[in-house]
């Protein structure tokens, strides 16, 4: 659920100033050990899966993803419902409402922590694991670093890299200005946690739905090229017709879009991990690191240039992004696809 608190329900004051880096910086830290962890074993796990059944790897990677992103996506339907019921009187709700709300936020990572430990582990074959102990702590960190930058000498990486940065851009667009400048006109404040919950469960039904139908490169590319399309008609609404109205209309428009991006993040989300997983065998904690990196980085580009620029800008950029990244992607299929099959065969 940490991402479903989309407001900031107290005042800023000095201590929150002198806490929220610190508590940023650790959490941004953390959560990019467990995402890394996350993409590598979910990929190894579904490998084995497919080997121990006779499956088809791609479809059993794609369906693994597909479910695990769905229950990841699930939570901030979940959790907007929760600040939507702690903003219902539109002034932020009280103390009692947000404790109870990371009280509930404590319990679930409690649980997820809980849960991991049950794990087993499951080794590749032929994949590269870690440096091994008995290697000096210098050699360790150089092997890491090697193993972390070894994807962006590989052409296949440079040519999602593009697509990946957009996804965290779509993400970065949707938490920051298409509440700020799209819901809170037409919805109000508690309006906001209302439209977030339908971006979350479209994004958990199509995590779900694209998972299942992956199985190839080449049903990624159709499927991702669908999400991209969906996303460019609500980013060419919001260009060129959209204009905050009154009455039901005014109301269902701003859910509509967040249903819609909605679709394109679990696309995105599901299919980029899915490739990763398919195309870099030998060095998956390389690629899902390499994904956290630039993903995150246009995350943090857009929270820092939000305040600076306007929301007509930002369209045009999603849109000059999304061309991009999707021309690359169909490079990718188009140029590499023989390169992927022996990978897979």
């Amino acid at each position: 659920m940490q991402n479903a608190l989309v407001l900031n329900l107290d005042p800023p004051n000095s201590h929150n100033e002198y806490t929220m880096v610190p508590a940023a910086l650790y959490l941004g830290f953390a959560a990019s050990l467990i995402w890394v962890g996350q993409g590598t074993y979910l990929t190894s796990v579904a490998r084995s899966h497919a080997k121990n059944y006779q499956l088809h790897e791609g479809t059993v990677i794609g369906s693994f993803n597909g479910e695990f992103w769905g229950m990841f996506a699930s939570h901030q339907f979940v959790g907007n419902l929760l600040s939507l019921g702690l903003l219902r009187d539109g002034k932020g709700g009280g103390t009692s409402g947000t404790t109870l709300l990371f009280v509930v936020f404590l319990g679930s990572m409690t649980l997820g922590t809980t849960l991991m430990c049950f794990l087993n582990r499951r080794d590749g074959e032929g994949e590269e694991g870690p440096p091994k102990p008995s290697d000096s702590f210098y050699s360790s960190v150089v092997s890491l670093l090697e193993l972390v930058i070894a994807p962006l000498y590989d052409k296949r990486m440079l040519l999602i890299i593009p697509l990946i940065a957009y996804s965290g851009l779509q993400q970065a667009f949707v938490w920051a200005e298409f509440t700020k400048e799209i819901v809170s006109p037409a919805l109000g404040m508690p309006g906001v946690g209302g439209s977030m919950a339908v971006y979350g469960a479209f994004d958990a039904i199509c995590s779900l739905i694209a998972g299942r139908f992956t199985s190839d490169l080449s049903s990624i590319t159709l499927i991702v090229s669908g999400g991209a399309l969906i996303q460019v008609v609500v980013l060419l609404w919001l260009l060129l017709k959209y204009s905050l109205t009154a009455g039901l209309f005014g109301s269902i428009y701003p859910l509509l879009m967040a249903a819609m991006l909605g679709i394109g993040d679990g696309v995105f989300n599901t299919q980029l991990s899915a490739v990763l997983g398919m195309l870099f065998r030998h060095d998956t904690e390389g690629a899902f690191a390499q994904f956290k990196v630039w993903q995150s980085a246009t995350i943090a580009v857009v929270f820092f240039v939000s305040p600076y620029i306007t929301l007509q800008t930002m369209l045009l950029v999603m849109l000059a992004s999304v061309v991009i990244a999707v021309a690359a992607f169909l490079f990718l299929t188009v140029h590499l696809e023989k390169a992927f099959s022996s990978t897979t065969s």
